[in-house]
């Protein structure tokens, strides 16, 4: 069913899905980039973004090129919302998890939520913006850039603030504005395309079976987590061996019957399930954590 508003009334936003905006795309992005979900319109191998619209980014980045003029990039498996935001070409870049980058000029109603921090702005200028949120909800915010914006952090359900200027690389830890690493040096965007190996013909086993299987980059970073290895079990259990008997003899006797042997315990072998893909939430997954905060203003937030 099609939602024509959200009004967010404590954060002083209005998101519009309205036919007026959805006759002006957002941006584009290729569908083999990324699972998208929303109002879109597809072509041969590129979406329109219209409204609400949900982007999943496969094991590489995907590039969203924006009507308004520049991209933001969704970094690889990391789980983003787009929307209109007021009106004109203002937007609400929503990071539900993982990074993104957002190269563009700003505009005055442009939003950036995270689960824990919404940014506004003070002044307009030029977003090199790089933002990442960890698992344990760690956030780091590189605005860089002398022509940057200024930003305004907010907890929208408390009055703590922080003002971020041009050039600033902080990391809040925990999502909390008042635990701030000021001098962050880890890198808060997409991780750099890791380059091609180049093979010789005398280049080893280990070298070719590194370059058939790379380690993917999105663990590397930390935007996704490990695979889970499937050639161990539990440590101390036990299973059974199976095991073949084989005998021979010639052909003028029959052959012994071996006594069986005592299978030998040896430890299980168990099969992980594969990680479970990142799902797509819903239009607004990128403000439900600040809904469950709205009607749930008590309730004590876990480390």
């Amino acid at each position: 069913m099609a939602i024509s508003a959200y009004i967010l009334r404590g954060f002083g936003v209005l998101l519009l899905a309205s036919p007026l905006f959805a006759q002006q795309p957002m941006g584009t992005v290729a569908t083999h980039d990324a699972v998208l979900n929303g109002g879109m319109e597809v072509q041969g191998e590129r979406a329109s973004l219209l409204t609400n619209a949900s982007i999943t980014a496969n094991d590489h980045t995907a590039a969203i090129d924006l009507t308004r003029g520049g991209q933001a990039l969704v970094c690889s498996t990391s789980q983003f919302h787009l929307l209109h935001s007021g009106s004109g070409a203002s937007l609400l870049f929503g990071l539900d998890r993982g990074a993104i980058e957002i190269h563009s000029l700003s505009q005055p109603q442009d939003v950036i939520l995270t689960p824990d921090i919404r940014f506004t702005l003070e002044s307009n200028g030029e977003f090199n913006l790089r933002l990442r949120v960890t698992a344990n909800g760690d956030t780091c915010v590189d605005n860089s850039g002398a022509h940057a914006p200024v930003l305004m952090l907010s907890d929208p359900f408390s009055s703590t603030t922080y003002r971020l200027i041009p050039g600033q690389h902080v990391l809040f830890e925990h999502g909390n504005l008042h635990e701030v690493v000021d001098n962050e040096r880890s890198p808060c965007g997409c991780p750099e395309p890791a380059p091609t190996p180049v093979l010789t013909a005398d280049a080893t086993p280990a070298a070719r079976a590194e370059a058939e299987h790379p380690f993917p980059a999105a663990v590397s970073a930390g935007l996704a987590p490990a695979p889970i290895p499937t050639n161990v079990g539990p440590p101390g259990e036990v299973g059974q061996q199976a095991t073949v008997t084989l005998s021979h003899g010639d052909t003028g006797a029959p052959n012994p019957t071996p006594a069986p042997a005592a299978p030998a315990p040896v430890q299980t072998v168990a099969v992980a399930p594969p990680p479970t893909p990142p799902g797509v939430h819903d239009i607004a997954g990128a403000i439900g954590h600040f809904f469950h905060k709205l009607f749930h203003p008590h309730e004590k937030k876990q480390p």
